[in-house]
């Protein structure tokens, strides 16, 4: 079963790491985001990003969320497989074994969100017990 709801974007800093011509480049970006629904709390990501162009990137990174998910309270870190093409983020992601925290000790859990409108993504999670 997955639970869904949404998660806006409070805070992007990007830095270049290398580059080449027509957009080519590498990034490292620290995010800060707000989540709401069934998984409600605050996280902090880090994503390299390799860009093919100003439209088109590859991401991968973690993701340590602080919160609640389906009224279980605790922490836990996500390790993301990504894409950004034409204006439009998505990513698979799944917990790291042994990352949990709290009430999600000994869950796994993975899940996937897409970008909208606004700095804000919509996510669907699931969770299964170890």
């Amino acid at each position: 079963m997955a639970f869904k709801g949404s998660f806006s974007v409070t805070q992007w800093d990007e830095d270049t790491l290398s580059e080449r011509s027509e957009g080519i480049k590498v990034s490292h970006a620290s995010i800060k985001q707000v989540y709401s629904g069934e998984m409600s709390g605050e996280s902090n990501v880090e994503f390299l990003m390799s860009y093919q162009s100003q439209m088109s990137a590859k991401f991968t990174g973690f993701e340590t969320f602080v919160g609640v998910v389906n009224g279980m309270r605790g922490t836990v870190t996500f390790q993301h497989a990504g894409k950004f093409e034409n204006g439009v983020a998505s990513s698979e992601f799944i917990s790291i074994e042994g990352s949990a925290t709290g009430e999600l000790t000994g869950k796994n859990l993975r899940g996937n969100y897409k970008s909208g409108e606004s700095g804000k993504a919509d996510y669907a999670i699931e969770i299964d017990n170890a």
